[in-house]
């Protein structure tokens, strides 16, 4: 071979060589780079980081594993338990008994009734389902959802090291759908509440929970919607609070009070309820805002109750078709279609057809954005409302109301309970809730029943004394008085759990 031949051929193989290496070693530098228009240029620019391909990519030490390993000891599985005789003990063991249609499991597919169950292994009780829940604090406080222990007689806490508890339930709201639980131990791992107000949609979550029994379970997804209202609540007293966060992390029966956290496994929301025909994850689960969790849990702790702060306004959503009729020029804020006589509202002086653009410097665009900002205030406390109505921007000081209309929280309730063997029933006056979900002003409930006269009658357990002859009930002495040593008879009157009022004959 010619020299000068042999030299363009050994040229021609390095350039070969050198082209390879660069192709397969790195392949990322022929990855060409993506072309913004001045729109996506100006749009990218207003987030707090620079559009590179760096960003694209986690950070070491950004990554699921670190999450997951501070949250998981601090997920607890809650296990309730029902007297065996109790239709509730029927429904199949393990199971959540809510789905995205706020029935109970008896309508879930996946789950079938087990009549197998050997209920006696739990002696005077019966497992009805199971749920999960958040230790936060070190002192065995833990958070849950209201339906994973509403009605159980006994509620037992499994830590994720396999060590059992039994719990009491400090109290609950189905206002929230939020229970607050405690057990006796110390030093215990915790989840740290974080600040749901920062969630940004697309943001990585991991939800921690026990889906189907199964233990300490870890998924991810990302934030897909925040303030979500998917009318699942439905509550007597009408008070409900949906603003949930949405999220695409699987989330199945048994999830239920697990714990939705960021990244850093900050406790962000607590998870509640699926979107499904079937009752399984289908793609899409909501969670309760930790703003929301942290305001209750304080409450329930502090008052044995939620104190219920009140705007006292008709809100609605500004749609385009709704902008057309009443002439506003800009889809923004929440639309006032009414306001309450008396109210914090009224004395605030708002009006219809004023359109709220902020509470307290956050921005509102949807009802349910509108009624987790109001809830997570207190009777008397002041929020700021920057408003628009007509084309003046306005602000007002607003000082909330109860919805009795009372300016300051209630005084702790002490609910008694007494057993009278003469009438052969358990009675318990009546709580704040239950006044409240059924607009009631007193009562005293039925909270167990054995052979004797007031069973005979038809009255059930949960069953509420409003008046015993006409004369109104507040204390389960008062009506241990008024049928106790009763010769003749007497009319009962009452309501069921359920809201519908009923009467009953009492005596020989």
């Amino acid at each position: 071979m010619q020299p000068i031949r042999l030299l363009s051929f050994i040229i021609g193989l390095a350039l070969l060589a050198c082209f390879a290496g660069r192709y397969f070693g790195s392949r990322e530098a022929y990855i060409p780079k993506p072309q913004y228009s001045s729109f996506e240029a100006n749009q990218l620019a207003k987030y707090p980081y620079s559009v590179s391909d760096s960003v694209l990519k986690v950070p070491e030490g950004m990554n699921f594993t670190v999450a997951a390993r501070l949250v998981r000891p601090a997920v607890v599985h809650v296990k309730t338990f029902y007297k065996s005789e109790s239709p509730l003990a029927k429904r199949s063991h393990g199971a959540d008994p809510y789905n995205e249609d706020g029935q109970g499991n008896e309508q879930n597919p996946e789950f079938p009734d087990e009549p197998n169950i050997p209920y006696d292994l739990y002696g005077d009780f019966a497992p009805e389902a199971s749920g999960s829940g958040v230790i936060i604090s070190d002192d065995g406080y833990i958070a849950t959802n209201h339906h994973v222990v509403k009605d159980a007689v006994k509620v037992e806490v499994v830590l994720d090291d396999k060590r059992s508890y039994k719990a009491v339930v400090i109290g609950s709201d189905p206002n929230t759908d939020l229970a607050l639980l405690k057990i006796d131990e110390k030093q215990l791992p915790f989840v740290r509440f974080g600040n749901s107000d920062q969630l940004s949609i697309g943001e990585w979550v991991l939800a921690i929970g026990n889906p189907f029994d199964l233990t300490s379970t870890v998924t991810a997804g990302i934030v897909s919607a925040k303030a979500r209202n998917i009318n699942i609540l439905r509550t007597r007293s009408n008070m409900q609070v949906e603003s949930f966060i949405q999220t695409d992390a699987a989330v199945n029966p048994g999830n239920s009070g697990g714990a939705l956290v960021n990244l850093k496994g900050e406790l962000i929301g607590v998870n509640t309820a699926i979107a499904s025909n079937n009752g399984s994850f289908t793609g899409y689960a909501f969670a309760i805002p930790v703003t929301i969790v942290k305001k209750v849990m304080d409450d329930l702790l502090k008052y044995g109750d939620v104190q219920r702060a009140i705007l006292g306004v008709l809100v609605r959503d500004i749609t385009a078709e709704l902008a057309r009729e009443k002439g506003i020029s800009k889809l923004v804020g929440v639309y006032i279609d009414g306001v309450n006589p008396g109210s914090a509202a009224e004395d605030a002086r708002l009006k219809p057809g004023d359109i709220v653009l902020k509470i307290n410097g956050i921005e509102v665009n949807s009802s349910s954005e509108l009624v987790e900002l109001v809830a997570r205030n207190r009777p008397g406390d002041k929020i700021k409302i920057s408003f628009l109505r007509g084309s003046d921007l306005l602000t007002a000081e607003v000082r909330l109301k109860s919805r009795s209309g009372e300016m300051q929280v209630a005084a702790r309730q002490e609910i008694k309970t007494l057993k009278v063997k003469s009438i052969g029933a358990e009675l318990q006056s009546v709580s704040r809730q239950d006044m409240e979900d059924l607009q009631i002003k007193q009562g005293v409930k039925v909270i167990s029943l054995e052979d004797g006269k007031l069973a005979a009658t038809g009255i059930s357990e949960g069953f509420i004394i409003t008046q015993i002859d006409k004369k109104p009930v507040k204390t389960p002495e008062q009506v241990k008085a008024l049928l106790e040593n009763l010769k003749g008879g007497v009319l009962i009157e009452g309501l069921n759990p359920d809201g519908k009022k009923l009467f009953f004959g009492y005596g020989e």
